[in-house]
Formats: C-alpha cells, sequence, structure tokens
C-alpha cells in the first residue's frame, strides 16, 4: 500500500531498472546511503537520482526527501522494499533512501529512469 509520502507509483519494471541503476552506481559510480546522507547530497545539489523505499517505518524518516527534491530539481523515485534498496546498494540491511551522486556506467539508464519518471509525474 502506497504511503503518505509517495507522490506516484512506480511500474515495477521501472523500479527494477532503478535497481539495476543503484548496483551500477555502486561498482562504477558514486552513491551516498541512508536518510542523512541523501538529504545531504540533495541539498548539496549533486545528487543525480533519489531512490526512496516504500515501506518505511515511521513515515516521518524520509517524508521530507521528495518536498526537499522538489524544491532543487532533483529527480527522486519509489521502490517497494528498503530491502531492496540496501542489496542494490550493497549493504546487507534495508536502506530507507540512497542517492546516485555519480551514475558511472550508468548514465544512460539514468538518463532513461528520469525521462519515465518526469512522465509518470505528469500524468
Amino acid at each position: 500500500m502506497p504511503k503518505a509520502y509517495a507522490r506516484f507509483s512506480v511500474p515495477k519494471d521501472l523500479s527494477d531498472k532503478t535497481l539495476q541503476l543503484l548496483e551500477t552506481a555502486k561498482n562504477t559510480g558514486k552513491i551516498r546511503r541512508g536518510t542523512n546522507e541523501t538529504t545531504k547530497s540533495i541539498q548539496k545539489g549533486i545528487a543525480k537520482l533519489v531512490i526512496i523505499a516504500e515501506d518505511v517505518e515511521p513515515e516521518e524518516i524520509v517524508m521530507h526527501l521528495p518536498v526537499l527534491c522538489e524544491e532543487k530539481n532533483i529527480p527522486y523515485v519509489y521502490i517497494p522494499s528498503k530491502m531492496e534498496v540496501g542489496r542494490a546498494s550493497g549493504i546487507d540491511v534495508g536502506s530507507a533512501s540512497v542517492s546516485i551522486v555519480e551514475p558511472g556506467e550508468g548514465k544512460d539508464l539514468l538518463k532513461e529512469i528520469i525521462e519515465k519518471v518526469n512522465a509518470l509525474k505528469s500524468k
């Protein structure tokens, strides 16, 4: 069930591509794990894409991220499970949010995901 902070729903194929991009960025680029690091990367304007888990409890932990992203004009996307986000970012525990700072070899995939996210938000 979507949370109060989830402003749009993300189709499964897009969330799978996002996790694939996250793994690529982890291996060849630069990512920031965790809500504090993600928030800092948004405030500094260095985040290229913010990934937010949909199953975060309490919701207040990540509720500020979509608002902050829109203020700074940074694209964001939702993933159903924080365990998936954690695993794709290279840790064995769940992660409420992650930001991609440098996509590395995932540059083209990043562009594709951003276009699809913008299309979802404009519906």
